[in-house]
This record gives structure tokens, sequence and C-alpha cells, in this order.
């Protein structure tokens, strides 16, 4: 499994509506130490891979304590504790992060009184229907890069037509946890670096060399088009990214379609721009076919599609 060293296998979510992922020790505590101000007062850190009720959280208003709470799934598992310093905080968070022993015995925990979450109705659909919403939302949970809250948004809406609203919210979440948590289990199977964590990592060298390279980007080819030039920095040469819809045919095992280019839009900066994202496919291992025609996509093939979940 790839993962950048010395960093914490958690996402942290900030009312203002920043998410950051997979920081430091020393980036978490930053974020602990800044809330306090309108519109910035909380955080929520969330396990990786994400699972349903299982977090630790804060909220600070500048001047006051800070109201620490963790939960470990069930409603009877949930604590909340005071806390009138910002280390104490950091100290907490980091230890449920690292899966520490003891990392809660700092705090002084009460537990919260909280209503069981109320049970979802069985789906009111027909079995066509049925597997038709499921097949959708397994198809892009396999992608991966798809949260829990929007696979639930995915299978409320999918179905809905202009008079009609067949999936509750309730229903929704339930049906996304349910095939998000079976994915989670399939993923503990799974031994060292996978194809698309291999992408992941070819497509950071491109990057730090100066072209704009983006996964799962927008929803087809012509908004990438459209909206990768304002991705890249002044310095950027050219680009390369895949929609999601070849992230939708990757996962169905027919490999992965790449496209590129320069920002001049010349064919022989466009030409470069190719060789070098083959080059970098190649650096970590995966088989690019290409012609070497700048009109034409890159092809990452045989890939296997088995990218872990974050959430």
């Amino acid at each position: 499994m790839c993962q950048s060293l010395g960093m914490l296998e958690v996402v942290v979510e900030t009312e203002n509506q920043e998410r950051h992922t997979r920081v430091s020790a020393e980036e978490l505590a930053g974020l602990v130490r800044r809330i306090g101000g309108d519109g910035d007062r909380f955080l929520v850190v969330q396990r990786i891979p994400d699972l349903p009720d299982v977090f630790v959280q804060v909220w600070h208003e500048t001047g006051g304590d800070y109201t620490l709470e963790h939960r470990d799934g069930a409603a009877d598992r949930h604590f909340r504790a005071e806390v009138d310093a910002p280390g104490a905080v950091v100290a907490a968070m980091t230890g449920w992060a690292r899966r520490q022993a003891g990392w809660d015995g700092g705090p002084a925990w009460s537990q919260l009184e909280m209503a069981p979450a109320r049970e979802a109705p069985p789906l009111d659909l027909g079995e066509d229907e049925r597997e038709e919403l499921e097949k959708r939302v397994r198809e892009v949970l396999l992608g991966g890069y798809a949260t829990r809250a929007e696979l639930a948004e995915l299978a409320q809406d999918y179905l809905v037509t202009k008079d009609r609203r067949p999936v509750s919210r309730e229903q929704a979440q339930a049906l996304a946890d349910r095939l998000w948590l079976e994915r989670v289990a399939e993923q503990t199977q799974w031994q060292g670096e996978t194809d698309p964590e291999r992408v992941t990592r070819a497509f950071t060298a491109l990057q730090d060399a100066g072209i704009t390279a983006r996964e799962n980007f927008t929803c087809c080819r012509g908004c990438g088009q459209s909206e990768i030039g304002g991705e890249g920095g002044p310095d950027a040469r050219g680009f390369v990214y895949f929609h999601t819809q070849c992230t939708d045919s990757a996962a169905a095992g027919h490999g992965l379609t790449l496209l590129y280019g320069g920002f001049d839009g010349s064919a022989e900066t466009t030409a470069a721009i190719g060789n070098e994202v083959v080059a970098a496919l190649e650096a970590v291992g995966l088989h690019a076919e290409w012609d070497r025609d700048p009109g034409r996509a890159i092809t990452v093939t045989p890939l296997d599609w088995r990218r872990r979940l974050v959430g």
C-alpha cells in the first residue's frame, strides 16, 4: 500500500469547507491551533478508509475552551470532554489517528445521551430498478474516488424523475454504507501497491515536473479540455488528466484513457508531453499504449483497478 512516510491516515474537514487528506502530525496541530474565528471553529477527523459514525472532532471559539468529541460507531459510544488548551486536543487527536493504546487517557470524558439512528425502511423498488440502482452505485464505488456522502447522494438522486423520488436520504445512506463496507472488507486482503496507486505516483511526478496532472477530473472530455487550463500554475508546460467516464471504464476492466496536451497548443509540445507521460507511467511499472501521434489518447493497459477507498 502506498502511503506517505510520517503522514496520518486521516481526512480532516473544516468548517470553512477545507479538506486535508493524509496530513502530518504537525499539520494537524496547526489546524487545531488555527480554529476559533468566525466560520473556522471546528474540525472533523475521519480515518482512512472512512467508517460510518467513527470520528473525532473539536469545536473552539477564540477565548473559550475546546469541546472535544469522539465516537466509535454506536450511539452509546459517543463521548465528550472539555479541554482548556490546544496541546491536549492535539495529543488526543494524534493518538486517535495513530490508534495508540491509551490515547483517550488524558481528557475527562463523559458519555453523551444520543438517540440511536433511525433504521431506514426497505427500498420500495422493483427488482429491475433495485439492480439498476445498486449497479450504478457499485460502479462509482469501484472507481474509488467518491466519498460515502457522495455515494449516498448518488443513490438518492439516481432514480429521481419529475414526479417521483423513490429513495429517501436514510435509505440512500444505508445502501451506500452497506456497499462501502463490503468494499472496505475486500481491500483488507489487498497486498502492496495497486495499479491506481501507481497511477497516482506517476501523476505526482508529472505534477512536480511542471505538467498539470489531475485524476478523475470533470465528467467528460469536453469539460476537461475547457477547465484544465485553470488548474495549472503559471509555469505549467502542459497537462494530463482522465475524467470520470475514464475512471468507470478502468474500473470495469477496459484500461485507463489519458488525455494530454501542451498549453501552447502546438503539436510538438503535445507530443513532448505525451512522451513524458509515457515515461512516468513506465517508471512506476505501468504499460502505456500510444503510437506517438499527438492527436491520439494514451491508454494504460493491462490494468488491475483496485483503488483503496478514502471517504
